[in-house]
């Protein structure tokens, strides 16, 4: 595991630089950004990759990759809305943000440990398509939770199904890194 641990790292590392240099460039704009808005950005992050994955034409030069990065930031900036709530107006600094970009992301892998630990590694088995459908299901199950206002019965909440999503996004990351080394 890791190997596993190095890859997760470098994918992370690439989302984190583009997450900073965002920063640097628009700020925290990302702060006014309700939950479902970013539910949706991600969203349609994933149709996009479901979609490049099924046609053979592309009209936009940009692949899979920019997409999952997407997914993961993305993500990421919807665990800190967890956390800190939505403000009115961009109000974190570049340097919190990234702390917080920090933190989640480390939380978020102790979990991908964990689970990978219980399962064996199984990710290293499936298929980028496989985890792009997953990644689409949690998206209808966190679309579901909210359109019932938070209210769950026996489901997991939001955040895991965020946290899942990120951990899927670097699974596919690590298999699109490892097609290209081949």
């Amino acid at each position: 595991m890791q190997h596993t641990s190095e890859q997760y790292d470098h994918v992370i590392k690439i989302c984190r630089d583009l997450f900073a240099n965002k920063m640097s460039d628009y700020g925290s704009a990302w702060r006014i950004l309700r939950l479902p808005s970013l539910t949706d950005q991600i969203f349609i992050k994933a149709q996009r990759i479901r979609s490049l994955q099924e046609n053979d034409v592309r009209k936009v030069d940009e692949g899979e990759r920019s997409e999952f990065i997407g997914i993961i930031n993305y993500s990421i900036m919807a665990l800190i809305q967890l956390e800190l709530g939505v403000a009115d107006q961009p109000d974190l600094l570049k340097n919190k943000a990234i702390e917080f970009f920090d933190k989640h992301t480390a939380e978020t892998k102790s979990l991908m440990e964990n689970k990978n630990h219980d399962y064996g590694e199984a990710w290293r088995d499936m298929r980028v398509s496989s985890l792009t459908d997953l990644i689409l299901q949690k998206l209808l199950r966190v679309k579901s939770i909210e359109d019932n206002k938070g209210k769950i019965l026996v489901s997991e909440g939001i955040d895991a199904n965020y946290q899942d999503m990120v951990n899927y996004a670097v699974f596919a990351m690590i298999h699109l890194n490892e097609r290209t080394q081949q």
